[in-house]
């Protein structure tokens, strides 16, 4: 424990903002840095639990009390060590993540958590700013040649983890660029792409090849994956969930994800605005409440949409827990993100019912009616429509921020991998029925966290160490294997 009686003297610290009319003027991180010394006060509110919460809440497994007292005692070089040792890429998840460890923060009993991802950001901006963190190439190579298919979060630690242990990693993307999500779904006022740059050029000096452009089973033939001793399909989950009702055919119709990902390619100057995808001076309806929503929320804002309203079909959450819903449970609580805090008008148990067209093929307004849910013992709450709620809402783009189904088809059949009735996957501790093909990230598990993908590469590069070399050395969540620190 940093400091005795810390989580009692000192409050939660947050991280600052610009103001809305500034920062919606551009597509750049808009978050402003604790002073250290706060920093260190917040470290200091961990309690060194002596069942610490925060390890089961974290995916990776983080070590949260061990860097926290690091940081409180201004060892920040060791608090570094300590979070790369469970966590390849803690400058996105310190970003990114929706932080599950504070939710299992015993101190957010009765008061609010310690910030957790606050500190873990700042502990790697530390380390790229000292100059802390370099490459680090293996000693030597195994001669064992591994395919890493997709350049997400998933992908990226993979690939990072069985480099580490000698094997010679190729990374396939068939975007121009790599990152995945990371890349071309999360807005650059969330995540600015030399931020993915910087920690890309280690990996390259780690010895990792990437090969963009380059999409495995079209303009890469499947024949040419016999040359590896090992695979890891890392491609994601990326069919959309579309919304059956009628209209969607119309011009202005979009999904968020094509959207965002158009957007994040002018911003690189890479891509060109699209009417059909720009919000400016048009009313805008997103779909869907949860993070590509907002993002598509701030993102509009930032075009200058005439208007921005989000609907949810679910009842508005609550600010507090509710009695079924208990630490160290993930709260499902009343979220507000800094998107929602631009400009947005927001309305819950609404169910979208037909895209209304203009006569020319646009799309002009949107009908909706107000839904609510009936809870019977037993049974799973029923969607039940509130006759004469039925409304017209002006509509000049929708965007349809649903979810995701699961991965694309073409290349799991051409290497006849099993899936399961949800399309993922089926996987034995992330090896496929094909005993060389291993998956790891939304591929395997559905869709969900860049912290769930960094905690899959981790995992399955174990499993793929100890399938080529009869053992692994490689850290996993159980091992939680420590570096030595100075």
């Amino acid at each position: 424990m940093g400091k005795l009686k810390g989580f009692i003297e000192y409050e939660r610290a947050e991280e600052g903002y610009i103001p809305v009319k500034k920062r919606v003027k551009n597509y750049k991180e808009f978050t402003i840095k604790p002073s250290e010394k706060k920093l260190q006060k917040q470290s200091g509110r961990c309690m060194d639990c002596g069942v610490p919460f925060c390890h089961s809440g974290c995916p990776l497994g983080n070590l949260i009390p061990d860097f926290n007292d690091a940081v409180y005692n201004n060892q920040w070089e060791k608090a570094l060590n300590i979070l790369h040792s469970t966590n390849n890429f803690p400058e996105f998840t310190g970003r990114l993540c929706p932080a599950p460890c504070e939710a299992a923060c015993v101190l957010g009993i009765i008061n609010p958590p310690v910030s957790i991802e606050l500190i873990e950001k700042y502990i790697v901006e530390r380390g790229f700013k000292e100059g802390w963190i370099k490459a680090n190439p293996p000693l030597k190579r195994t001669g064992k040649k591994i395919a890493v298919i997709g350049s997400g979060p998933a992908g990226l630690a993979a690939a990072q983890q069985l480099n580490k242990a000698g094997h010679s990693i190729d990374v396939f993307e068939r975007d121009s660029k790599i990152g995945g999500l990371l890349r071309y779904g999360i807005p650059d006022f969330k995540l600015e792409k030399n931020i993915i740059d910087r920690r890309l050029e280690l990996l390259i000096n780690e010895g990792i090849n990437f090969l963009t452009n380059t999409e495995v089973g079209k303009n890469y033939p499947i024949e040419s994956l016999k040359k590896y001793d090992a695979i890891v399909l890392c491609g994601g989950a990326t069919i959309r969930r579309s919304l059956p009702i009628k209209g969607t055919e119309l011009n202005g119709v979009k999904q968020a994800m094509d959207f965002l990902k158009l957007q994040n390619k002018v911003v690189d100057g890479i891509g060109k605005t699209h009417k059909e995808f720009n919000a400016k001076g048009k009313n805008v309806i997103v779909i869907g409440g949860g993070d590509t929503g907002s993002d598509c929320v701030g993102t509009s804002n930032r075009q200058e949409a005439e208007s921005v309203t989000n609907f949810e079909i679910m009842p508005k959450p609550s600010s507090n827990r509710s009695e079924d819903n208990p630490w160290p449970y993930w709260p499902f609580k009343l979220k507000t993100s800094s998107s929602h805090e631009e400009g947005i008008h927001r309305e819950w148990s609404i169910l979208s019912k037909e895209f209304i067209g203009d006569g020319k093929g646009n799309v002009k307004a949107l009908k909706t009616v107000e839904v609510e849910w009936v809870k019977k013992e037993g049974e799973k709450p029923q969607l039940k429509e509130v006759n004469g709620s039925e409304k017209l809402w002006p509509c000049d783009l929708a965007l349809l921020a649903l979810g995701f189904t699961g991965h694309e088809p073409d290349l799991i059949d051409q290497l006849s991998i099993k899936t399961d009735d949800r399309n993922q996957l089926l996987c034995n501790n992330y090896q496929t029925n094909i005993l060389n093909i291993f998956s790891a990230g939304d591929m395997r598990r559905g869709q969900s966290l860049i912290v769930w993908a960094i905690s899959e590469g981790r995992e399955a590069a174990a499993q793929v160490d100890k399938f080529l070399m009869g053992y692994s050395n490689l850290e996993t969540k159980e091992k939680g294997d420590l570096p030595s620190v100075n």
